[in-house]
């Protein structure tokens, strides 16, 4: 994507995917709009028609450029860990660039860039890949994304408080699947993976913590 005047390549992103700007006076009824849109797919249908090449550029590594800017570096998270999931849905390549994203974001967790976003929800949707990508380490980087999330919750404006304390409830929701099975079981066919018993019941049941998303409870897009 080429610089526009006056602005940073990644500015179009980060406007699409953030609609509620950064004014964290943002009525609660219409913040928790915009997050359903965010995570239940609201946004599938505008992402694959505007921004498929740039997700496909960004999962090639052809916007490593955007990492040295914190905002640069949290538009490249929103490409790599969510808008690969609209671009390619339903195949195995949603998923790949996990690794990516989440290395992004133990980065900026370590050099400050996390520190410097100026609101709740660029802090919440920078975290996710702790929550997404698969690995030996992920209990772990759940308790992590649990920590943040509550600090996110606490140092939110008052009104806007609940919205983020279903997010916690929600990341312990997720460490619990991932407790139990080692990874997200709804993935396992799309990713040519055989469900075990536990898993099939599981989801035979069909109540994933990402579907929950703001039905009274909490939930998320994983």
């Amino acid at each position: 994507m080429d610089e526009k005047p006056g602005g940073k390549p990644w500015q179009e992103v980060l406007a699409f995917w953030f609609p509620e700007g950064r004014a964290l006076d943002i009525d609660a009824d219409a913040h928790k709009a915009h997050w359903f849109w965010r995570m239940r797919g609201g946004a599938h249908d505008d992402v694959i028609r505007r921004f498929a090449d740039l997700t496909a550029t960004a999962a090639a590594g052809g916007l490593a450029s955007w990492e040295s800017d914190p905002e640069g570096r949290l538009a490249l998270v929103v490409v790599l860990d969510q808008f690969s999931r609209s671009v390619w849905q339903g195949s195995a390549r949603a998923f790949a660039q996990d690794k990516a994203a989440l290395a992004l974001t133990m980065e900026g967790l370590s050099n400050g860039h996390y520190t410097a976003l100026p609101t709740p929800w660029f802090k919440v949707v920078y975290g996710l890949p702790l929550g997404h990508c698969e690995g030996a380490d992920h209990l772990a980087r759940l308790d992590l994304l649990i920590r943040l999330r509550e600090e996110i919750a606490a140092e939110a404006p008052e009104d806007l408080q609940p919205i983020y304390r279903s997010l916690v409830r929600q990341a312990r929701d997720v460490r619990r699947v991932i407790k139990a099975f080692g990874r997200h079981p709804h993935r396992n066919r799309v990713l040519g993976r055989l469900s075990t018993p536990e898993e099939e019941a599981y989801l035979e049941r069909g109540d994933f913590p990402h579907l929950r998303a703001f039905n009274g409870r909490d939930g998320g897009k994983d």
